[in-house]
């Protein structure tokens, strides 16, 4: 852009998107950079509905993948929502914190073994949010709040969430947490958006290539809960360290792949936790690359091994692995791993986090 002529305004809009069934209004808010990137969000979930940014021929595409109507997200919940208060899975669904033991609904049983799943069974995910529009500088901005109140599926402590996506002039879609609680209790959020970046609907993510800046994952049970150990990714399926193709090794005769039906897995990522570092590179065989940054210490890679076939989104029908989630994190199971990086939160403190998803220019 020549530097005389004036940055395009930014944007929110704000419509009504459907009705929960007990009538309830959710709204849907439309961030738009003024270059033609827009990212559409809902109240429900904070989920993001689609996120349209210009491909290498110029032209807008939608690289988000979920449900098309408020019904998809009720019967088919996280694509592309707020996850908490504790994402990915805790074992058994118990954890003992200062002296007490607490039991959560397991709502998710991989290889027959049960855990706890993304917050429970009505987590952040199925909540309205309630949301305000602002604007930072020439970023189009949305604040969502959430209150989580004490023993909200069995959780301790009452939880004030605060979450703001910013749509840059650059097409960065920033994430920002800043999270607070009366009691000692565990958070650990994360967004769980399925990207395609060769547009919603156009076929699965196997081509995808993917570089991530990790040396060690977190191997797991057939439960899909860490064992503890962080290995190194050298030699396996799981050695992302140069970019190659998801598909190469998805199927591969590999015990930790045959758990997840494909990869869903933490990367243990190499950067200082604390510090913005760069997670990972995705790249579509047309060239359309998305860098993933983040001061979270790992990024669980979930190559979509349970989207159904046929399930309508705005851009037309899935397919297995039609999208790849890339949830920045804490390592699951943290609650019962002392070793692994610490999730409680404790009264007086702020837990802040910030994750971005950067659209590099060629």
């Amino acid at each position: 852009m020549d530097p005389e002529t004036k940055q395009p305004d930014p944007t929110v809009e704000v419509t009504q998107f459907g009705k929960l069934p007990d009538g309830t209004v959710v709204l849907k808010y439309v961030l738009k950079n003024g270059l033609g990137a827009e990212l559409e969000v809902l109240e429900y979930g904070g989920s993001v509905r689609s996120f349209k940014v210009p491909g290498p021929d110029g032209a807008l595409r939608n690289i988000i993948v979920g449900p098309d109507t408020l019904e998809g997200w009720i019967e088919n919940p996280y694509y592309g929502a707020l996850i908490g208060r504790v994402g990915n899975r805790i074992a058994n669904g118990v954890f003992s914190l200062e002296g007490k033991t607490y039991k959560l609904a397991t709502n998710n049983a991989p290889g027959g073994i049960p855990c706890a799943l993304h917050g429970g069974e009505e987590g952040f995910n199925a909540r309205l949010w309630k949301i305000k529009a602002f604007f930072e500088g020439n970023d189009a901005c949305i604040r969502m709040t959430l209150d989580s109140p004490d023993g909200d599926q069995g959780y301790p402590g009452a939880v004030h969430a605060e979450v703001v996506y910013a749509l840059t002039p650059e097409n960065t879609w920033r994430i920002s947490y800043e999270i607070t609680a009366d009691a000692p209790t565990p958070v650990s959020m994360t967004q769980h958006a399925y990207f395609n970046l060769k547009g919603c609907a156009q076929g699965d993510i196997l081509d995808h290539k993917m570089l991530v800046d990790a040396a060690r994952y977190t191997p797991v049970n057939a439960g899909l809960i860490p064992t503890g150990e962080l290995a190194s990714v050298k030699g396996t399926p799981f050695d992302f360290t140069t970019p190659r193709t998801l598909g190469e090794d998805i199927d591969a005769d590999n015990d930790q792949i045959q758990y997840g039906a494909g990869y869903d897995h933490n990367f243990v990522l190499d950067h200082p936790e604390g510090e913005l570092g760069r997670a990972c590179v995705l790249t579509a065989p047309d060239g359309m690359a998305m860098e993933v940054w983040t001061d979270q210490p790992g990024m669980q890679v979930y190559t979509g091994n349970y989207i159904p076939d046929g399930m309508s989104t705005p851009e037309g029908p899935t397919v297995r692995r039609g999208g790849v989630a890339l949830e920045t994190q804490h390592f699951a199971d943290s609650v019962n791993r002392p070793d692994f990086p610490s999730v409680i939160l404790r009264p007086g403190e702020t837990l802040r986090s910030t994750t971005e998803y950067r659209f590099p220019k060629a």
